[in-house]
């Protein structure tokens, strides 16, 4: 699938893996390489324990509008928001700056 950044005109990423179970969220991106990207539903935050790189993240309400960033998260953190909002987009470090992506934009899962 695509992440596009309907707001900016901007492809996030070209190639997004979508995890349904949960056992792949909970692998989430542990298993990739630095450059991939997860589109998953959750409501308590994530972590980065064991990832070996960092990563960027946008969290969407129900209408995939962006209501938090983090931008290189780094292994070993935490991440959480308000609860009533589960979309979530891991990205390679740097895309959210890249793209010019900020908190309003809308993103499109293709």
């Amino acid at each position: 699938m695509k992440a596009v950044n309907a707001t900016r005109s901007a492809v996030l990423h070209s190639d997004v893996r979508v995890a349904r179970t949960l056992g792949e969220k909970t692998e989430g991106l542990l298993k990739s390489a630095p450059n991939d990207a997860l589109f998953f539903e959750t409501r308590w935050g994530i972590h980065t324990f064991r990832m070996k790189f960092r990563i960027d993240v946008a969290v969407m309400d129900d209408d995939m509008m962006i209501v938090a960033l983090r931008e290189n998260l780094m292994p070993g953190r935490f991440f959480f928001w308000n609860p009533r909002h589960k979309n979530v987009l891991e990205l390679p470090a740097g895309t959210i700056q890249h793209t010019g992506t900020k908190i309003g934009d809308t993103i499109q899962i293709q």
